[in-house]
């Protein structure tokens, strides 16, 4: 729990340097666990089944956005246009997890680097259907989506219709209370799940391929059903996160899905090998905390709130770094112990 902890400590002390009371800080962290937490979540089945970080849940945040385009197209909103886009955004995040899990088996062992990569690629494609391809073979049937040109999704959407459909759906207090149901839903099932033959699979599956293999698991299918489930995740959690919003950076927005979300999970305290709900909780708590008090307590102490953003992409970074380097160290100490063992 080091990592947490130094995180637990720089965020105190920094809180001290920005002089925002501890109301609004509370205020600001329940929104922000509300939209961030099914993200983070989405990483944990991955990391159970022995495919470390996903960074591919980048292409569930697309499934999401792409959703949202949709309804938006149609003009569809409110508490149905909400659902609607989670419904719709399901049968593309299975697709797309469905062809990143292929992928992922191809390249065991480096599933990491590979995800990364699968997102960026992913990306392109992205780039060029909505660029290029809505307004000539796609119809788009509300032209304020598209550029002035007639060609081409517009960089920023308005989500004013659908904006806290979810967040004010039990009006009861000013904080997000559906949100935070449907987040603590998304952990009941992740814990009831790995009780099931399939989630024991999973774990056996990231414990030892060869073992589960020879215990008659399907290693490549469960791999694959794991990886469909983080991109759903992934999708619905986009949306959650951008009717919080309200806005959608059409070409920006998924970008850095996930690097924050891994950056988070790793906050909390997470590995490349272990994580659950609890890292998932602290982690996204810790990691926005930070993202609130870093620009003002830079201001305070420097003079320029710019240094805190830089702190902000430093730690971001820094600790996925960090966590890829130790996960290696590791893993070749454990060589070399078994290849002392051998001898």
């Amino acid at each position: 729990m080091i990592v947490p902890i130094i995180f637990l400590i720089i965020c105190i002390a920094g809180s001290f340097f920005t002089g925002l009371p501890f109301s609004f800080l509370f205020d600001e962290m329940v929104i922000r666990l509300a939209r961030n937490l099914i993200l983070v979540t989405s990483l944990i089945l991955p990391v159970i089944t022995g495919l470390g970080l996903n960074f591919a849940i980048t292409l569930g945040a697309m499934a999401g956005q792409i959703a949202l385009i949709i309804i938006t197209n149609y003009s569809i909103g409110g508490t149905t246009g909400f659902f609607l886009s989670i419904l719709i955004s399901t049968p593309f995040a299975i697709l797309f997890g469905y062809l990143v899990g292929r992928v992922l088996n191809k390249a065991k062992g480096k599933e990491m680097i590979t995800s990364m990569v699968l997102g960026f690629f992913a990306n392109g494609i992205y780039q060029f259907v909505f660029l290029l391809l809505c307004g000539t073979l796609i119809p788009v049937k509300n032209e304020s989506l598209l550029l002035s040109n007639g060609v081409g999704i517009i960089n920023t959407i308005d989500l004013a219709n659908i904006k806290y459909a979810l967040d004010r759906l039990i009006p009861v207090t000013k904080y997000p209370i559906a949100t935070l149901l449907v987040s603590l839903l998304v952990f009941l099932f992740l814990h009831f799940f790995l009780k099931t033959k399939l989630g024991q699979d999973m774990r056996a599956v990231g414990h030892d391929m060869e073992i589960a293999r020879v215990s008659g698991i399907n290693v490549d299918k469960t791999r694959i059903i794991s990886v469909i489930i983080s991109t759903v995740l992934a999708a619905w959690g986009q949306i959650i996160f951008l009717q919080n919003i309200g806005t959608i950076n059409t070409y920006g927005s998924h970008e850095q899905v996930g690097l924050f979300a891994v950056a988070s999970l790793l906050v909390g305290g997470a590995t490349v090998e272990r994580a659950s709900w609890k890292e998932a909780l602290i982690g996204t708590f810790l990691f926005h905390l930070l993202f609130v008090i870093s620009p003002l307590a830079g201001q305070n102490l420097l003079g320029n709130a710019q240094i805190g953003e830089y702190f902000r992409v430093f730690v971001a970074y820094g600790v996925i770094g960090l966590s890829l380097v130790l996960h290696a160290w590791e893993k070749n100490k454990a060589r070399t112990r078994l290849r002392e063992i051998k001898e």
